[in-house]
């Protein structure tokens, strides 16, 4: 096997088109496992762990342009005001070990509809860079995903960085395991309100082949918010509505039966998952609607 350590970005990106079948190293927390157990076995390996301009983040206006190299530690730590959801899906991933090393680069590298980022990433809207030699793309992430560990880079792309326009709302983020840590999930969802445009988006992890939206749970929603005047008044979502709106994310799953949980199970979870998240950021937004009342 044959090692490639390039010391900086576009050395990294000659060495991807030389070698297009060099399988990226970063935090190496699931390629290592699958090295280990004698999984996988790469003719080179492109380590990508000296180019630091992948661990940092910044601000830019509306966005966070997130290196894909930034550990979930530092993503918890610095980014929870504009980044919630994924914030919260930061402390949900493996042990504090794993989040020092692992960050949302690996995530979408590996494409596993159980990743922890994904449902959050979706909720927010964000956008994959992809950068060759060729150029930089922008690739949304309703797009990334093309089936199971499948994604849309090509075979000379490295992820730079992901891009998320900062939250205008609430986020939420749950997700279901055997037990608390150190764990795959069962099945997860985020949620993301945006006042700004009015709508909701949603993201659903390890209940189908790929992380995917539950789009006609959040057109009903929308509809719901517009035609109560909810963003307006702040009060509370209809029950039924809430209801419903669980209902049609449990329907947009496609699980299976595995060693984690059965297809019906994950189906049930992600509606109470739906529920319990929607009832916590709208309480959130109707918080923030009440106290811009009274500073008024």
């Amino acid at each position: 096997m044959e090692f490639l350590r390039p010391a900086g970005w576009e050395e990294a990106l000659a060495a991807k088109a030389e070698y297009p079948d060099a399988v990226p190293l970063a935090g190496g927390t699931d390629l290592m496992v699958e090295l280990n157990f004698g999984h996988r076995r790469p003719e080179r390996l492109l380590d990508l762990g000296r180019i630091a301009e992948l661990k940092e983040w910044e601000t830019d206006g509306d966005s966070v342009r997130l290196g894909a190299g930034v550990p979930y530690t530092r993503i918890m730590e610095g980014l929870r005001r504009e980044l919630p959801g994924l914030a919260l899906a930061s402390h949900t991933v493996a042990s504090p070990q794993i989040r020092h090393r692992g960050g949302v680069g690996g995530n979408l590298g590996t494409a596993s509809p159980a990743g922890d980022a994904h449902p959050a990433l979706l909720a927010a809207g964000a956008e994959v860079e992809a950068v060759s030699a060729r150029g930089t793309r922008l690739i949304p992430i309703d797009d990334f995903y093309l089936g199971p560990k499948r994604n849309a880079l090509a075979p000379d792309e490295l992820i730079r960085a992901v891009r998320v326009r900062r939250a205008d709302g609430p986020q939420q983020y749950a997700k279901v395991g055997t037990r608390n840590a150190m764990v795959i999930a069962v099945c997860a969802f985020g949620l993301a309100l945006h006042p700004q445009t009015r709508s909701v988006r949603t993201g659903i992890g390890s209940a189908a082949p790929t992380p995917v939206r539950a789009r006609e749970a959040e057109e009903f929603l929308g509809g719901v918010l517009e035609e109560e005047r909810c963003w307006e008044s702040g009060r509370v979502v209809p029950p039924a509505a809430a209801r419903h709106f669980a209902d049609l994310c449990a329907a947009a799953c496609s699980p299976i039966d595995d060693v984690r949980g059965t297809a019906a199970y994950r189906r049930r979870a992600v509606g109470v998952l739906a529920r319990r998240t929607l009832g916590w950021a709208w309480e959130e937004y109707r918080g923030s609607a009440r106290a811009t009342e009274g500073a008024a």
